[in-house]
């Protein structure tokens, strides 16, 4: 998917965000819908940017950050289908940030909206499959089962050791460089490749194995 992030960054928008990590925040009635905020309602659950992972539908999420979501199906070179729906411009609580959620859809729904389809074409290595207008409406009452975060700004791993802590894993892919840490309690992977913006990935804790098991497979452990 095209996930590259055009914009500038603002200096004010900057010193905001680094403002929250060290300031400590006055008692007010504005949720907090900032990355770094992480909610388990229960031990196997998580809720953050106002959203509860495979509860929220993407229709809630959509009138949570004010926005619109792209929706499109993703095939990967093997073949493995993927249901996304990307936020191109999210503000929240005055930090803007793209957002790639994905939808939980079972692999037969995923092969029938594939057959209905109107086209495809690639996209790096793999193929994007534009849906139809009624399975595009069907996927808006969908369950998230994972968010995707990129802010807009570039933090340095300290801010995140301060706020998170030691991940639980350090993996580093093998061919690409990314480095990934690992928070299995939060069901948190943030991904640094040491050039661009990190990249925040959350799913609840119970599927977290999902996530890092390809990670862990295919990568170096660095501690």
């Amino acid at each position: 998917m095209e996930r590259k992030i055009y914009w500038g960054v603002a200096a004010i928008i900057v010193a905001i965000f680094l403002a929250d990590f060290f300031i400590p925040k006055s008692s007010g009635k504005e949720e907090n819908l900032l990355p770094w905020h992480i909610e388990h309602p229960t031990a196997d659950s998580t809720r953050v940017f106002g959203v509860t992972l495979n509860q929220s539908t993407l229709d809630e999420a959509e009138q949570r950050f004010q926005e619109d979501a792209e929706v499109s199906m993703f095939r990967s070179p093997q073949g493995k289908l993927a249901t996304e729906a990307y936020f191109d411009e999210v503000t929240l609580n005055g930090l803007k940030a793209k957002i790639v959620v994905t939808l939980a859809v079972s692999d037969t729904e995923m092969q029938a909206m594939f057959d209905r389809s109107v086209r495809e074409r690639g996209v790096g290595s793999g193929r994007k499959i534009t849906l139809t207008a009624n399975d595009v409406g069907q996927m808006r009452r969908v369950p998230i089962s994972s968010i995707s975060y990129m802010p807009s700004v570039r933090l340095e791993e300290e801010i995140f050791k301060r706020r998170f802590g030691v991940p639980t894993q350090r993996i580093k892919e093998t061919d690409s460089g990314v480095i990934h840490w690992l928070y299995a309690q939060h069901g948190l992977d943030i991904a640094f490749d040491g050039a661009s913006k990190p990249i925040l990935q959350y799913v609840a804790p119970a599927d977290f194995a999902k996530l890092s098991a390809p990670l862990i497979a295919a990568g170096e452990k660095l501690d």
